[in-house]
């Protein structure tokens, strides 16, 4: 079933676009790039900084916390944006990391999935070397998130293009990208 519409309020003043997929697929590097190349707004990834100011192991509760937080950051930002608005990270990135963590998904994430829907997604391909980080889990599961991802966007209905390639061809891919879906919109 699909659950998304193109014709919710507010799209035709700005585009907003989620950068989406498994760890160290270059989704925050993409999604800062994105944002200078089309002098749009930008939402960093609230999970990192969280995660490195708790003095002990993330939980389920937190995940919940991050979402909110993720989504308040991004209704401030967007409220000061025009034109592009590049989020690094999306709720389905904490409904994923729930699942799979805890077998289980808060039901505000979910609704907030749906109520919160972006014009375009850029689904990162797991084409980029691992870099271990800290707060990164499964360098073994990538592909296997990778199609979890492209599964829950399919699932929900809402468009999205796979980002491949390595440094600058990488963004540029996504330029591309970006530029076709809204120029066929």
């Amino acid at each position: 079933m699909h659950f998304y519409s193109k014709n919710r309020v507010g799209i035709d003043k700005i585009k907003k676009v989620a950068v989406t997929g498994p760890e160290s697929t270059g989704k925050s590097e993409l999604a800062k790039g994105l944002a200078t190349y089309y002098n749009g707004g930008f939402v960093p990834e609230f999970a990192r900084d969280y995660i490195d100011q708790l003095d002990r192991d993330y939980s389920r509760e937190d995940i919940l916390i991050i979402a909110q937080n993720q989504l308040k950051r991004e209704e401030e930002e967007l409220s000061k944006s025009t034109g592009y608005f590049f989020a690094d990270t999306e709720l389905i990135v904490t409904k994923i990391w729930s699942l799979h963590k805890y077998g289980s998904c808060h039901s505000w994430i979910e609704e907030k999935i749906l109520s919160n829907a972006y014009d375009l997604y850029l689904l990162c391909d797991v084409d980029l070397p691992w870099e271990f980080d800290e707060q990164r889990e499964h360098p073994h599961l990538r592909s296997f998130f990778f199609q979890w991802y492209q599964k829950e966007l399919d699932n929900y209905g809402f468009p999205y293009r796979i980002v491949s390639g390595r440094g600058k061809d990488r963004l540029q891919n996504a330029i591309d990208l970006v530029d076709i879906y809204f120029e066929q919109g």
